[in-house]
């Protein structure tokens, strides 16, 4: 039985929508991150985002881990279809636009405690270890792999700024919070049409808010991907510069932090 809604359709209708609204809105407010950091930050996280994500997908669809409904996409490059590769374009687009809007921002230099960066590295590779033992049961088997997959992002990101997103955490927490609830939405609907079908055998058949577990925890892990590598990157930025984004004049930067 054929879809009544395509993969594409899912774009147009859910994703683009929001794209267009927050770019508007943010292109529109003096309050907002805008200009040559933020944006070539996002292009950053695109560059990264799929290259690292289109093994992660090739390796799961083939295997039976999820698969599409009857007409739901137009065609597959390898063994993913060309929607999947534009949703790893638009997703990274609508967190950051969302981002750009909520600022996190704290007055830290780059010189954190060695403690807590060795601590951000342990912290990512023991859940990809956690992945990896996963792995040998069926039921956990998508769940590994996301674990698995993920682990060296966070322990990067961890590993070089912990301490510096701690200081951001509430601002972090809400920049996460809102695409990741979003998205959770688009993906119960895609799911229910069958648009994409997930997959009983290789899942734990726990559920959140009606989505299984699973998919939740991807959307969770990637908006962090792409909200904490943002947030460093203009930390950085802004560290070389000798800008202080308590100082900085300009009215596209923020001048507010979340922990003075």
């Amino acid at each position: 039985m054929t879809v009544p809604l395509t993969y594409l359709g899912i774009h147009l209708a859910f994703l683009v929508p929001p794209i267009l609204i927050l770019g508007w809105l943010a292109f529109r407010r003096d309050r907002v991150w805008w200009g040559v950091r933020p944006l070539s930050g996002l292009g950053a996280m695109i560059v990264l985002a799929v290259p690292y994500t289109t093994p992660f997908t090739n390796r799961l669809i083939p295997a039976g881990v999820w698969w599409y409904g009857e007409g739901a996409v137009l065609a597959t490059v390898w063994h993913t279809p060309i929607e999947e590769y534009l949703f790893f374009v638009l997703q990274p687009i609508l967190t950051a636009l969302w981002l750009f809007h909520v600022r996190p921002t704290a007055d830290r230099p780059l010189a954190i405690p060695r403690t807590h960066r060795l601590l951000g590295v342990a912290g990512g590779l023991a859940i990809a270890v956690v992945g990896l033992v996963l792995l040998d049961d069926t039921a956990t088997y998508y769940l590994g792999w996301l674990f698995l997959w993920a682990g060296p992002v966070l322990a990067v990101q961890w590993g070089f700024g912990s301490t510096y997103l701690w200081d951001v955490r509430r601002s972090l927490l809400v920049a996460v919070a809102v695409p990741t609830l979003y998205l959770w939405f688009v993906d119960r609907i895609a799911i229910e049409l069958g648009v994409w079908v997930i997959s009983d055998t290789y899942t734990t058949g726990y559920a959140l808010l009606g989505l299984p577990i699973e998919e939740a925890l991807f959307f969770l892990v990637t908006n962090l991907f792409i909200v904490q590598g943002i947030t460093m990157y203009i930390w950085v930025l802004e560290r070389i510069d000798g800008v202080s984004a308590w100082t900085n004049a300009s009215p596209r930067f923020p001048t507010v932090s979340d922990d003075q």
